[in-house]
């Protein structure tokens, strides 16, 4: 009999929300399937190796790779992951992405990757998607506004992707930038953030397993609001870090600019990592509401670094998590 352990990154039955698929899976579970669902670890059953799949509304993305970045649990359901988004390049408002980002034109699609690399050049979309393969990564997304959700992502490895064009030493962060276009993105006409969005990451933190450049979900190339056809995927950061429909990448030895730190450094801090002992300046951290849960479902706990903290939390070791927050 296998014994599942597990991790302060395993998601718990009152961190997600319902879906579909959730009783049939029960079932199985209650047959006597079980597996072991850490980071890395292979997944035994028939329904715990199903592949999550959308409603075939968008292409799906062939030959998927199962992982073991996934839960026994339920993931929040397709419906709410594509129509609850910040995306300010398409409006403020939660429902404006999934009205607005429609005339978006996601193909052809290239980043530019540049800066302290011996290989600088250009990747699209189309090569990205056949020429590295595609995980499942199922993880939890921690909003700095106080709410999550538990999305199952499909990309690569940031890692994978960065490597491809030969960072130097010199190369100690990694920069992030959207798509600059007022025409197709609405939002960009109002000055709301300094445009294009940007953002960026420690070196380390970029070549981390758990960054993901993500070109799906639910088994189905990203939708426009949900940051097609390109974005970051950093699960022990606010969701903000995670920037959408990127344009270009550079290698740099400073430092790079974050839209929302730039905006108001006081309450959005570079790192941005998930930290309930450290609220933000208008609300508390210690707890989020689960979307989809229902009215009467409570707020959970919200746990150091998004949960991921068995993972990450050696990246930091020695800061002032208060100070560089």
């Amino acid at each position: 009999m296998l014994i599942k352990i597990r991790k302060a990154s395993d998601i718990r039955p009152s961190e997600i929300t319902s879906h579909s698929a959730y009783l049939e899976r029960r079932r199985f579970l209650k047959a006597g399937v079980s597996a072991f669902a850490g980071l890395g670890l292979a997944r035994a059953g028939i329904a715990e190796a199903a592949i999550q799949r959308g409603p075939g509304k968008l292409e799906a993305i062939p030959d998927i790779r199962e992982t073991g970045y996934r839960p026994e649990e339920s993931v929040t359901e397709y419906e709410h992951i594509t129509t609850y988004n910040n995306f300010y390049e398409f409006g403020t408002d939660k429902s404006d992405p999934h009205r607005n980002a429609g005339k978006l034109n996601t193909r052809p699609w290239t980043i530019v990757v540049d800066g302290e690399c011996e290989e600088p050049g250009e990747i699209g979309i189309e090569e990205i998607l056949s020429g590295f393969a595609q995980e499942e990564r199922i993880y939890r997304l921690r909003c700095v506004e106080a709410w999550s959700m538990v999305v199952p992502w499909v990309g690569v490895p940031l890692a994978d992707l960065l490597k491809r064009f030969k960072p130097t030493s010199s190369a100690r962060y990694v920069a992030f930038e959207t798509l600059l276009d007022p025409k197709q993105m609405p939002g960009q006409r109002v000055p709301v953030l300094p445009w294009p969005y940007r953002e960026g990451l420690r070196i380390d933190e970029a070549t981390h397993p758990l960054s993901l450049i993500a070109t799906g979900l639910y088994g189905e190339v990203l939708p426009n609001q949900n940051g097609a056809p390109l974005r970051l995927v950093v699960p022990w950061k606010y969701g903000f870090k995670s920037i959408k429909s990127i344009v270009r990448i550079s290698f740099t030895r400073d430092e790079p600019e974050a839209a929302w730190n730039k905006q108001n450094p006081r309450e959005y801090g570079f790192y941005s990592n998930v930290n309930p002992d450290v609220d933000h300046p208008r609300w508390s951290q210690k707890y989020h509401r689960v979307i989809g849960a229902g009215l009467f479902a409570g707020k959970e706990k919200t746990l150091p670094f998004n949960g991921y903290a068995d993972e990450v939390a050696d990246l930091y070791a020695g800061m002032d998590l208060r100070k560089y927050f």
